[in-house]
Formats: structure tokens, sequence, C-alpha cells
């Protein structure tokens, strides 16, 4: 499973949010690991828009296993200060997630497996 989602960083910690995933606790990225969360990166725009990225077998699974952890716990309280508009919640379970509707690799499987489709027609019988 492939889970994007959204945050906003406050424009005036910008730099701090920045230097403080530069030097991620080694107890924090391995707890990440032990729960499912893989291939994870996050991107951030100049204005704060926060876009993270990270592929698991489970979304809830992955959040759960790391709200196990006190690890967690504790930077789960530092970062929340970083964000807007979270209402009281955490960032691991306050974020915004995006819905996927492109991924190439899926694409060029489901064309490889019927050479004969046409756009149209994988358009159309997707449509319906």
């Amino acid at each position: 499973m492939r889970v994007c989602f959204q945050l906003q960083v406050k424009p005036d910690r910008l730099e701090e949010y920045k230097a403080r995933h530069r030097a991620v606790w080694p107890d924090m990225l391995e707890a990440l690991a032990a729960s499912g969360w893989s291939n994870y990166s996050l991107f951030l725009r100049p204005d704060g828009l926060l876009i993270g990225y990270f592929e698991t077998t489970s979304l809830e699974e992955a959040v759960s296993a790391m709200n196990r952890t006190d690890v967690n716990e504790r930077w789960q309280a530092q970062m929340g200060d970083f964000f807007v508009d979270l209402d009281g919640r955490a960032p691991d379970t306050g974020f915004l997630r995006l819905e996927e509707v492109f991924h190439l690799e899926d694409q060029l499987e489901r064309t490889r497996s019927t050479p004969s489709a046409t756009p149209e027609a994988t358009a159309t019988r997707e449509a319906n």
C-alpha cells in the first residue's frame, strides 16, 4: 500500500523542522522501520506545505505499531508544535491522506497483461 499525506508546517518553524529531520533520533528511525513504514520520504515546499509518502502493508497496523512505542510518543509531542490545524491531534494521525489517482507500474502491468487494449478501451473499462 502506498500512502501519501499532507500537513502544513508553520512558516516561522521551517528551518528548525528541516534541521530536526536531518538528524532524526536513531530509535525513531528503527521504530518506523520495525512498524512497517518503508520507502518513507518527506517533501517540503518553501511555504510550509509538507507532503509525505511511505509504503506499508497496512496503514492502520503501521500507525498502531508506532503508537505502541515510547519513542513515537516523545517525537510526536515535540513535533506537534511545528504544524498548523492539527486540532489537538498528533502529526502522525492528524495528516490529510491524499488519494492516489495514478501509478505508472500498475498501469503498465495492466496494459502488458492485455496487449490489445487501447487507451480508450482501458479508460472506458475503468470508468464502468
